[in-house]
């Protein structure tokens, strides 16, 4: 992988998650505010600076009296930088300070207080026809979203994913068993699976689904969370077969031994005196995740 690429796109990861999100002016590292745009990291250092000396922002404005902060560079980066508990409450939304006067004046006119449109209080502003021909249409509907919930963080919520408790290891599996998982690789052939026990399980493209699938990345990708029933486990190998399918139809997908049935008895096994098994077909070795090779061998010298 190139260092060079790489690094270039986690730089725009961090620089689209600071002026998506917003970044406390009070908290936020220096590394941080210069991927705020029109901080540079030079700039970044003297408003860590400024907070040493001054002690923490009281208000956006008070950016002004950093050092080369020009009135361009609050005008391209103010809207991101946010003051919890600071003297103007509009400080901690995503408001631009250059739509404070527009607001003050509705609050005015209104005998309100900016701080009573803030919350639940917004419902006041919603039907101020005035203030939404001012300031248009798509600032109106940003200004209501950022006041409804001031500070409110537009990432969804964390959720956080647990593998089954009962099992650690391979040996734990046993066949039917179903378990959480974390897609971890796609392949032409199917999908590779963390389910929690140190070896990723293969639902091969035959399992994805109950319906016909051609390509696995129309079902699954990286990351996804799945429940798959654990199929078949092969100790020796290591190998683990997990299903995605409905149980009824597991229930007729071929095993990882398909072809090395050596006979015998059993329910499932050839009467005695019958003739040998056919050769394994071709459909039911693409469908097999491990086909038995060994059997197919075994079978075709017959």
């Amino acid at each position: 992988v190139s260092q060079t690429e790489l690094k270039k796109s986690l730089e725009f990861v961090v620089d689209s998650c600071v002026n998506n999100v917003g970044v406390n002016l009070n908290t936020a590292s220096p590394y941080l505010l210069s991927h705020i745009s029109g901080i540079s990291a030079s700039l970044a250092k003297a408003i860590a600076d400024y907070r040493v000396k001054n002690g923490l922002f009281k208000s956006r404005a008070d950016l002004l009296k950093v050092p080369r902060f020009s009135d361009k560079v609050f005008e391209q980066s103010a809207g991101f930088l946010r003051i919890p508990a600071g003297e103007n409450p509009l400080d901690n939304t995503g408001v631009h300070p250059e739509r404070y006067a527009s607001l003050e004046g509705v609050a005015k006119r209104t005998g309100k207080k900016v701080a009573d449109f803030i919350g639940s209080g917004v419902s006041l502003l919603k039907t101020d026809k005035a203030f939404a021909a001012e300031v248009g249409a798509l600032t109106f509907s940003d200004i209501v979203k950022e006041l409804e919930k001031p500070g409110r963080d537009p990432r969804e919520e964390f959720v956080s994913f647990n593998y089954r408790e009962d099992i650690h290891e391979v040996k734990d599996l046993k066949p039917g068993m179903m378990c959480p998982g974390i897609v971890t690789n796609v392949t032409n052939f199917g999908a590779f699976v963390d389910i929690g026990v140190h070896q990723d399980g293969l639902v091969h493209i035959s399992q994805l689904s109950d319906v016909f699938v051609k390509d696995p990345r129309e079902v699954v990708n990286p990351g996804d969370k799945v429940q798959v029933r654990v199929v078949e486990i092969n100790l020796e190998k290591n190998q683990i077969a997990l299903s995605m399918k409905k149980e009824r139809s597991v229930s007729d997908a071929p095993s990882m031994g398909t072809g090395a049935s050596s006979g015998g008895g059993g329910h499932g096994g050839p009467r005695r005196g019958a003739p040998p098994p056919p050769p394994p077909k071709m459909q039911e070795l693409k469908n097999n995740a491990f086909a038995g090779l060994a059997g197919l061998k075994k079978n075709l010298k017959a």
